[in-house]
């Protein structure tokens, strides 16, 4: 019983470990204008946008980004949807005109074959893709918000298409923010402590509507 007890208080103390060390980091604060796309294709990214709505946040979304696009700013180069393709321009104009800078992109982490596919894109292309937009930010500060709201389905074995997408986004981001469902075996805890990356964890996506009022007041 003795044993059991030990065992008990070291796993309460290690919890309370990785409790405090979410609570103690930073929370950087994210700035305006920002664009949305998606990380693997997944519908997740439509939540995204409902969440920017709710949360009152102007936003351009894109779905496949290039380095290009990104560099038109704000409009997105008045680019328009087309089949494998979508723009939206939801940002406020008269707030930011268009060509301006983005400073924050959010991307939502979840693979869908069916959305690569009408994108006309592999994994290894979602990837590579996703890697050269990536490598844009970081050169021209751009702050990147990676989220994974999909949970425990969204997630895999590992080398699963949507553990590849997370490899591919989640060490390099700015910010993460989960779900505690998606998070059950401390991935992104792993990757955020071994990247230094503040974490933000929900319990369900909705409440993602206020944290992101606070990162971007």
């Amino acid at each position: 019983m003795k044993k059991i007890n030990l065992w008990s208080t070291v796993i309460a103390v290690l919890m309370l470990a990785a409790g405090w060390w979410l609570f103690a980091q930073t929370v950087p604060k994210a700035s305006l204008p920002v664009l949305t796309t998606s990380a693997g294709q997944s519908p997740d990214v439509t939540t995204i946008n409902i969440i920017m709505e709710e949360a009152g946040l102007g936003y351009d979304y894109c779905d496949v980004p290039t380095p290009e696009i990104l560099a038109d700013g704000v409009g997105l180069g008045d680019r328009e949807s087309e089949p494998g393709f979508h723009a939206e321009v939801h940002t406020d104009l008269t707030r930011f005109k268009k060509g301006t800078p983005y400073r924050t992109v959010i991307m939502a982490i979840g693979a869908s074959l069916k959305g690569m596919g009408a994108s006309g894109l592999t994994v290894e292309a979602e990837e590579a893709r996703l890697k050269k937009v990536i490598d844009y930010c970081q050169a021209n500060q751009i702050f990147i918000i990676a989220v994974h709201i999909g949970g425990e389905s969204k997630r895999g074995a590992p080398g699963s298409d949507n553990e590849r997408m997370i490899e591919a986004v989640a060490p390099r981001a700015n910010l993460l923010i989960v779900t505690r469902d998606g998070n059950k075996d401390g991935r992104f805890s792993q990757i955020a402590a071994r990247k230094n990356i503040p974490l933000l964890e929900v319990n369900y996506a909705l409440e993602i509507v206020d944290l992101l009022k606070k990162v971007f007041q």
